[in-house]
């Protein structure tokens, strides 16, 4: 029965990515012209996004908690990882914001055509070309649209959260932006690294308190990502036995 579920989990994925994208690139055809920092597309990939989620017969993907009422134009998002499948998840979020994803993932059909035509952004790890991608999410903050980054820089193999990486911190110091933490859990069986079949998953977002970067300088940066740290594995912490 799982594998008969986890073909029909993969069909499914391929039609919504495959449709989602004509729908997407027809949205920033029409939209490109008045809408320069591409909100508009960028909500309509993050819904088509959420729509695989909702239609998948595996998964059953929610935010817990309530959200914060507004965010700040200038906000670096930044959560846990667990799976590919996290993306999805996050996209139930119903604020726009450019995603900072390693570059492999662009060249994927359908999906990574998306990212590229709604301005995400680009990293190659341990390159010297991941500080120019840092300084495209400096550039989308000053344009006052919010960043996702995952400040662990990898999928998690254990499911404990990995220490995190100074590049989301930095880049929210110097922009003058919050940080926003949150938290996923659940996700890890969504699509196993190990497995080609997808998993059956309850996945759970909280979205926690921002954090002010005000006054802050660079010798602030390693008690900030302690602070976000810690707050994401509070988050974590109060979710994990919702996600079992």
């Amino acid at each position: 029965m799982r594998t008969l579920l986890a073909i029909i989990t993969c069909i499914e994925l391929f039609l919504v990515a495959s449709l989602g994208f004509m729908f997407v690139a027809v949205v920033y055809l029409f939209t490109r012209p008045f809408d320069s920092r591409r909100v508009i597309s960028g909500k309509a990939l993050r819904m088509v996004a959420h729509s695989a989620a909702l239609f998948s017969p595996m998964w059953r993907f929610r935010i817990h908690g309530e959200l914060p009422t507004k965010v700040a134009p200038k906000t670096v998002c930044v959560s846990n990882h667990c799976s590919h499948t996290d993306v999805f998840l996050i996209c139930h979020l119903p604020w726009e914001m450019k995603w900072l994803a390693k570059r492999s993932l662009f060249k994927l059909p359908f999906i990574g055509w998306g990212m590229w035509l709604v301005g995400d952004i680009g990293v190659e790890r341990g390159s010297s070309k991941a500080l120019a991608a840092l300084d495209e999410c400096k550039a989308w903050l000053e344009r006052g649209v919010p960043v996702m980054i995952f400040p662990e820089g990898t999928r998690s193999k254990s499911g404990q959260t990995q220490p995190f990486k100074d590049g989301a911190f930095k880049v929210a110091i110097e922009a003058g932006a919050e940080v926003l933490p949150m938290a996923v859990a659940g996700t890890e069986n969504a699509l196993s690294k190990h497995d080609w079949r997808p998993g059956f998953a309850k996945g759970i977002l909280r979205v926690g308190k921002p954090i002010s970067t005000v006054g802050m300088t660079l010798a602030d940066l390693p008690r900030l990502k302690q602070r976000a740290f810690e707050e994401i594995q509070s988050l974590r912490a109060e979710i994990l036995p919702l996600a079992q």
